[in-house]
């Protein structure tokens, strides 16, 4: 993994922190690589049940480096995989949760990819703001669909737009944000809630999460889909354990079920 991209394991929780604080986080193509490889890996880690995406003290990420993608312009030809579609990929397509603990700045990309995190915990002091249009650019990572379902188009205006500037409680007035918290118990908070999610039964849970980011169709089609999983659970080892552990009035173990 890149220095400007830490990756640690510990009880079962990944933790995947852009470290390039003197830049304010910005992230270069190199950077993408290494959070994508992360996320990637972590899907087929049985020690991983959870991941978390942060960043520096006073900094999530200020979004793309500039120079870097001016240097190197990704190509998104259609048999290109240029290194943030890798990124976005991975993100989007991870089978375990994600969780995102932002302090500081989150500008652009560093909003965006908010959107595809399973839940976000911010600090008091977090600034959210997109400036594609004031750069001359247009929304990225599936943003011009989501937020405008998301906030509404009004709200999503202000920010993909207008380029406002939001704080941690009007982010999380919209919804963009699950919790919001002191600096100095960010961190804490964002693995507390990793923690209750890694405690729980890791195919349920990946199953869950699926089932949320699906793509719509009707409720009867829907409602068919999750009787499949839900009869399929049913014979799981890990509804035994849960049930035995209900009747046993005791925290169930799914470690144990390796």
């Amino acid at each position: 993994m890149s220095e400007l991209v830490l990756v640690e394991t510990a009880d079962r929780i990944r933790t995947i922190r852009f470290n390039r604080p003197e830049k304010k986080n910005a992230l270069t193509q190199d950077m993408y690589t290494a959070a994508a490889e992360a996320l990637e890996t972590a899907d087929g880690d049985p020690s991983v049940r959870v991941s978390i995406l942060t960043g520096a003290d006073g900094v999530f990420t200020a979004g793309n480096d500039i120079v870097d993608f001016t240097q190197r312009p990704p190509e998104f030809g259609e048999h290109d995989t240029p290194p943030v579609r890798r990124f976005m990929m991975a993100l989007l397509n991870a089978q375990k949760p994600v969780i995102a603990a932002v302090d500081g700045l989150a500008i652009g990309i560093g909003v965006t990819l908010l959107l595809h995190c399973d839940l976000v915990v911010a600090s008091d002091r977090a600034v959210f703001k997109t400036p594609f249009v004031d750069l001359a650019l247009a929304p990225e990572f599936a943003s011009s669909q989501l937020m405008p379902r998301i906030f509404g188009h009004a709200v999503a205006a202000e920010l993909l737009l207008l380029g406002d500037t939001w704080n941690a409680q009007r982010a999380r007035e919209t919804g963009l944000v699950n919790r919001v918290t002191e600096p100095a118990k960010l961190e804490e908070t964002a693995r507390f809630m990793a923690s209750i999610l890694a405690a729980k039964a890791p195919t349920s849970l990946k199953a869950s999460k699926a089932l949320m980011r699906a793509p719509a169709e009707s409720i009867e089609a829907r409602m068919d889909r999750e009787n499949t999983i839900f009869a399929s659970q049913l014979q799981s080892p890990e509804f035994a354990e849960a049930a035995a552990a209900f009747l046993e009035r005791r925290a169930p173990d799914f470690d144990k079920l390796g």
